[in-house]
């Protein structure tokens, strides 16, 4: 994570902890928000492969998430949460991409009415 992220968390008095443990990270979260791992990102497509199918959220990963939390993405998702995992009420990106819809034109009806 970028220092000034870190900074402004630390200044906040958020708590934050850096992990290279994705599974292991798992258990303690009340949110597990889920990216693709982004190409256009890297600085070589071989880096780009060293990442990608490493954070895999799986039937296996999300057995570990506890019953509370939720599992959130953005959409579209590109191989970085098996399908098996749709079903799952944690699985919370599907209400996330519909509720959005319904935010994105209250937001275009606001700025449209100025």
């Amino acid at each position: 994570m970028r220092d000034d992220v870190i900074d402004s968390l630390t200044q906040a008095r958020q708590g934050i902890e850096e992990t290279g443990d994705f599974v292991g990270a798992i258990p303690g979260l009340d949110v597990l928000y889920q990216t693709r791992v982004q190409a256009e990102r890297f600085s070589s497509p071989q880096e780009y492969e060293r990442y990608r199918g490493v954070y895999v959220v799986t039937a296996d990963v999300l057995r570990r998430l506890a019953k509370h939390a939720i599992l959130m993405h953005p959409l579209p998702r590109v191989g970085e949460i098996e399908p098996v995992v749709d079903d799952d009420p944690r699985a919370a990106y599907f209400r996330q991409a519909r509720n959005g819809l319904w935010v994105r034109m209250a937001v275009l009806d606001w700025a449209m009415a100025r």
